[in-house]
């Protein structure tokens, strides 16, 4: 069976800049040759470099790494947030995405206004959103505050109807970045159940992590980052194992986190 997802030497380059750097044009005027010299990037660094592996259909894959190791830049260029610089990333079915579950969200809009918004931008008909709308606001607990402006929320309501939206849309690869932790623990606990109502059901995870025993838990299979390079991939045991291993031996690595 061909794989759902082929990642092929993804490479992102980013930029870093001067501290001091002038934060509008003005400003950098305002200082003359000096702010000028300092709106200029100070390097070029690489998030990842020559990332190369395939998902097959129906597989749970665990992403794990310390942080700044390049997890959530593989998942948000997998979810199309940004291009790589090099290579090429190959999708064969709905992406549902949940990374930062509420950025799309405008605060003026009600609840209602932005689950439609976000189903649609999630690539379905607004009479697809429409027939899911009160399943959305269920499972979410926001009843009596669906037809309020966001704004009025508390976080944690803004990130269960986002939450919501997405598992509504029936992706075929569901993208997660540490974004478990949403609401109270019966929540979560929904959160995670629906989560592996999907995978019994087929659908390929990707789950971005730094606690091994979370990936061990979920996860068939495991991929481990450090520096924007790949280190392992195989079975989770196998990588976890190799991934707690480096971090033991490397103890300034676990107190950045």
């Amino acid at each position: 069976m061909d794989p759902i997802l082929t990642v092929s030497n993804v490479g992102k380059k980013y930029r870093r800049y001067h501290p001091d750097r002038p934060a509008t044009i003005q400003e950098a005027m305002a200082k003359g040759a000096l702010g000028w010299r300092k709106m200029k990037s100070v390097e070029e660094f690489w998030s990842l470099s020559g990332i190369t592996f395939s998902v097959g259909a129906g597989r749970t894959v665990g992403i794990v790494g310390a942080n700044g190791s390049g997890k959530s830049t593989l998942l948000r260029l997998i979810g199309g947030v940004g291009r790589p610089d090099t290579g090429r990333i190959e999708v064969g079915g709905r992406i549902g995405g949940l990374l930062d579950l509420t950025a799309g969200f405008h605060h003026d809009l009600t609840g209602r206004e932005n689950a439609m918004l976000a189903g649609i931008l999630n690539g379905l008909s607004r009479k697809q959103v429409l027939e899911r709308m009160d399943a959305i606001v269920s499972f979410a607990e926001v009843e009596d505050a669906i037809d309020s402006p966001v704004r009025t929320y508390s976080s944690g309501m803004q990130m269960r109807l986002a939450f919501s939206v997405t598992v509504h849309t029936d992706p075929e690869i569901l993208l997660i970045d540490e974004v478990l932790a949403v609401g109270d623990m019966a929540f979560k606990r929904k959160c995670l159940d629906r989560i592996a109502k999907f995978k019994a059901e087929g659908c390929s995870i990707l789950l971005v992590s730094h606690v091994g025993t979370t990936v061990e838990d979920m996860c068939d299979d495991a991929i481990w980052l450090d520096s924007g390079r790949l280190m392992a991939h195989g079975l989770v045991g196998d990588v976890v194992e190799q991934y707690t291993a480096h971090m033991n031996d490397n103890p300034s690595r676990v107190r950045r986190q």
